[in-house]
C-alpha cells in the first residue's frame, strides 16, 4: 500500500461522538435515491430540451442539466462563480480571475444559470423524490480561480477560507431557491471536485508552471469540505479522476461519493468496502462520458458484480448501495450519445437490481 493511500485513508475513526465525521451517518434517512442519474453536463446549447430529456430519462432521480458549450459562464467553474456570495471573477486568457465587483461575466453565469432552472422548473411540476444540482466544491475551485495577481487562490490560505465561506452562503441561497421551484423535491448537491487528490498531493502548477502549489493540510480539506457538506441533508462528492480519497470525504460527512468506476485499482477496495459498510451511497460511473460501443446493460455492471463478490458483500445490498451514472460529464459526447448513454444508465441499473448475482 502507497504512502499517499495511507495519508488519505490512514486515520483513525474518533469517539463515539464523532460519528458524522466518520460519515457513518452520511446517508441521510428519507433521501429517496433513484437507481441511476448524470454526472451534470450535457452536449448543445437548449436548456428547455435538454431538460425535458433528463428529467424523462431519469423519473426517479432527475438532475439540473450543465450546458458548458454555451460559452464562458455556462463552464462548470463560471457556473459556481456565478453562485458565489460576494466574490466575484471574470474570464481572463488564462481562466477566472477573482475581481472587485460583478461584471459581465458574472451576469451571464447568472443569466445562464436562470435559464436552466426555468427549464428544470418546467419539467419537475409536481415531481416529489431526489432532485440533484451540481457545482464546484471548495478546492477545485481554489485550484482554478486565479487571484488578482494570477497566481491560484490555493496559494493563499485566507482566499481558501473565504471562497469556502462564499460557496456555503450561496449554495445555501441556490438550493433554498431550488426547493422553492421544485417544492416537492429532495435537494441532493453534488460537489464536483476534480482537483481534489491533486490538491492533496501538491501536484497543482503555478501561474508559471515551473513549480506546484504545496500539497494542501488534509485536516484542512476535510474541514472545508465538512462546511460545504452542511448546506444539504445528501451531498454527493464527484471526482473522475483516479485515486478518489474515500475515506477522508466520509470522515468530512459526505453522503456519497460518484467516481470513474474503469479507475478503480485494488487498494481502493478495501475503501469501497468501508464505505458501503458505513452507508456510503456510492455514485458508479460504468458508462462511457464520450461516444463509445455500448454493451448490452448486463455487461456494463458486471465490474460492479465482481467487485462485491470479491469484497464479500451481500449482492442484495447492490441495488440499495449504487447509483449508476456515465464514468463523467457528457458535455464531449453527441447529442444521440448523450441521450443513449443517460437511457443506458437506467437499464444498467434494472439490470442491477433484478439480477444482483
Amino acid at each position: 500500500m502507497s504512502d499517499d493511500r495511507r495519508g488519505d485513508d490512514g486515520r483513525s475513526d474518533g469517539g463515539a461522538d464523532d460519528r458524522h465525521a466518520r460519515g457513518d451517518a452520511d446517508a441521510p434517512p428519507g433521501i429517496p435515491w433513484g437507481p441511476a442519474t448524470g454526472v451534470g453536463s450535457m452536449p448543445g446549447g437548449d436548456a428547455r430540451e435538454t431538460a425535458r430529456q433528463v428529467t424523462g430519462t431519469f423519473e426517479d432521480f432527475p438532475y439540473l442539466p450543465e450546458l458548458p458549450a454555451r460559452g464562458p459562464g455556462a463552464d462548470m467553474i463560471g457556473r459556481t462563480v456565478g453562485l458565489l456570495a460576494e466574490v466575484y471573477a471574470r474570464v481572463e486568457p488564462s481562466g477566472w480571475r477573482i475581481g472587485d465587483r460583478p461584471g459581465r461575466d458574472t451576469r451571464r453565469a447568472r443569466s445562464w444559470l436562470g435559464e436552466d432552472l426555468d427549464a428544470l422548473e418546467e419539467f419537475t411540476q409536481g415531481y416529489e423524490g431526489a432532485l440533484k444540482v451540481q457545482a464546484v466544491g471548495p478546492w477545485t475551485l481554489a485550484a482554478s480561480l486565479e487571484l488578482r495577481n494570477g497566481e491560484s487562490a490555493l496559494s493563499d490560505p485566507g482566499a481558501c477560507r473565504d471562497l469556502t465561506a462564499s460557496l456555503v452562503e450561496g449554495l445555501t441561497a441556490h438550493l433554498a431557491d431550488v426547493r422553492r421551484r421544485v417544492p416537492g423535491a429532495r435537494v441532493v448537491l453534488q460537489l464536483d471536485e476534480p482537483s481534489l487528490t491533486a490538491v492533496l498531493r501538491g501536484h497543482i502548477r503555478s501561474a508559471s508552471g515551473y513549480r506546484t502549489h504545496r500539497a494542501a493540510d488534509r485536516q484542512l480539506v476535510e474541514d472545508a469540505l465538512r462546511q460545504v457538506a452542511g448546506v444539504a441533508e445528501g451531498v454527493v462528492v464527484h471526482s473522475c479522476a483516479p485515486d478518489v480519497p474515500f475515506a477522508l470525504l466520509r470522515r468530512a460527512g459526505v453522503a456519497g461519493v460518484s467516481f470513474d468506476f474503469g479507475l478503480l485499482t485494488e487498494r481502493d477496495e478495501d475503501t469501497i468496502g468501508e464505505a458501503v459498510e458505513a452507508g456510503t451511497k456510492l455514485f458508479a460511473g460504468v458508462v462511457p462520458g464520450t461516444d463509445a460501443p455500448l454493451s448490452d446493460p448486463a455487461g456494463s455492471v458486471m465490474g460492479v458484480r465482481t467487485l462485491w463478490r470479491r469484497l464479500g458483500l451481500n449482492p442484495g445490498t447492490l441495488a440499495e448501495s449504487l447509483v449508476i451514472t456515465p464514468s463523467c460529464g457528457l458535455a464531449g459526447a453527441s447529442p444521440a450519445y448523450a441521450r443513449e448513454a443517460l437511457a443506458h444508465c437506467v437499464r444498467a441499473a434494472r439490470s442491477l437490481a433484478d439480477n444482483p448475482e
